[in-house]
């Protein structure tokens, strides 16, 4: 299993658009906040995020885009 420190370095650069902040917890858990550097608008904030199943780089890059697809979802449902 990766340090939580390297998963949120990997998690944090998958968003080239947005600044996205990755914090390891002290329970071991991941608080991941994505939002518009210009704007500062929330994209999308978890807590809790367990990286049990983020072990390997495929993982984490397979979870990368399950947010970009969450994010994408989200600005479709707000549009007009």
């Amino acid at each position: 299993m990766l340090a939580l420190n390297e998963i949120c370095r990997i998690v944090e650069s998958g968003f080239p658009a947005f600044k996205c902040e990755c914090i390891a917890t002290t329970q071991g858990l991941l608080q991941i906040k994505v939002y518009a550097p210009d704007s500062g608008r929330v994209e999308l904030l978890l807590n809790g995020v367990s990286p049990e199943h983020l072990v390997t780089i495929r993982d984490i890059s397979n979870f990368i885009g399950e947010l970009r697809t969450e994010i994408s979802a989200g600005r479709r449902a707000f549009a007009g």
